[in-house]
């Protein structure tokens, strides 16, 4: 049984029958059509994912830190429409109804009925808190023609920290991310990668429309939008207790220093189908040992990235985007390469200055503490 039938649920419930399994998904809109922008690096997305849910593919997107980066990373803007279609419900048998409790092997639903399965999987998405960072972002389409001169001649930005947003020096600071949605269309979006509490979001909006001004793109007022908040965080899987298994960005396969969550999800779902199919431990079997080491150092990259003194965002950043593309990688994406993942950080630690090496030994020993526990941050 799998509640919730966004990206990771509906993925989970298409791989699953795929294996054989009879699946039962309960969502109170299960038809509802997605409208959230979903990208990730190519090498992110399993095999199994048709080819037509890719819109554009970026061969090397760059990034400005206090310099500009060539990511020589292919990166991918999904189909949105293609996406949700091509996780095939086939087979699968959908009710509609909201789940208003969730345990190992049932779920009480809002009309009170009560269902049980052998395996029930939590996929209704993160649960957003005033205690919990946030990611925030309000963006705008506009035709292509007019926006790749003004942004230096590239097609994606996948960080710009250039500071033409009207940014005062002791505000918090955003980024401009630039995406190809498909032949004719961009989506250019002003983003608070994490904070606590997160920009506004006519914040966000006045601070894209000074940028694109100065950069000669002026916005008429009748383009559309985009405006995204969600928390970067939920709390890790326990093995301590008798809930049921969460997956997605609820079960923390989010990223803590990006926000991405989809790729993991696509790429795990033939993982836990077939975990199911062998009667295995649904979290032994995702969250060993040592992904939960990675995820604790990953927390600590949050930590930091919520310490760190605005005027000192874009010079970390500059260190971990000269690291070279796979040691970025195992950072980025590799969610079980503990040893992989102690030299990327350690390589951006020897990159620091002093003040910034505070911050992270700060946080690492924090997140020493917390490993394993089932806090936040």
């Amino acid at each position: 049984m799998i509640a919730g039938l966004g990206p990771a649920g509906r993925a989970l419930a298409h791989r699953c029958t795929q294996q054989g399994l009879d699946v039962l998904a309960l969502d109170p809109h299960p038809y509802r059509r997605w409208t959230p922008t979903y990208a990730a690096w190519a090498d992110e997305l399993p095999a199994w994912l048709a080819d037509d849910t890719i819109a554009t593919r970026v061969e090397k997107p760059v990034a400005w830190t206090t310099r500009e980066h060539v990511l020589d990373r292919p990166y991918v803007v999904l189909s949105t429409p293609g996406l949700q279609e091509s996780l095939d419900l086939g087979g699968v048998k959908v009710v509609q109804d909201r789940v208003a409790e969730v345990a190992r092997n049932h779920v009480v639903l809002a009309s009170g009925a009560k269902v049980k399965a052998g395996y029930v999987v939590d996929a209704r998405g993160a649960v957003r808190s005033a205690s919990i960072p946030e990611q925030t972002a309000f963006g705008v389409v506009v035709d292509r023609d007019r926006v790749v001169k003004a942004l230096g001649g590239h097609e994606a930005w996948f960080m710009d920290w250039w500071l033409d947003n009207g940014t005062r020096p002791a505000e918090p600071r955003s980024f401009l991310y630039v995406v190809p949605l498909d032949d004719n269309r961009v989506l250019l979006e002003e983003t608070c990668l994490v904070g606590s509490p997160a920009l506004d979001l006519k914040e966000l909006q006045r601070r894209l429309q000074v940028r694109l001004a100065l950069r000669g793109i002026h916005l008429t007022g009748t383009e559309a939008t985009e405006k995204v908040r969600f928390p970067v965080l939920a709390p890790t899987p326990s093995l301590r207790n008798n809930q049921a298994f969460r997956f997605g960005s609820r079960g923390a396969l989010m990223h803590p220093g990006t926000g991405y969550s989809v790729a993991t999800s696509l790429a795990l779902a033939d993982t836990v189908a077939s975990a199911i199919t062998a009667e295995e431990s649904l979290l032994r079997t995702v969250w060993t040992p040592s992904a939960r080491a990675v995820h604790a150092l990953r927390l600590a990259g949050l930590r930091t990235l919520l310490k760190l003194k605005p005027h000192q965002t874009a010079s970390f950043f500059a260190s971990f985007f000269s690291l070279p593309v796979d040691v970025q990688r195992t950072y980025l994406s590799e969610r079980d390469n503990l040893p992989g993942m102690t030299r990327a950080m350690a390589r951006v630690f020897a990159d620091l200055p002093m003040s910034q090496r505070r911050i992270v030994i700060a946080a690492t020993m924090s997140a020493r503490r917390s490993a394993g526990n089932d806090s936040h941050i």
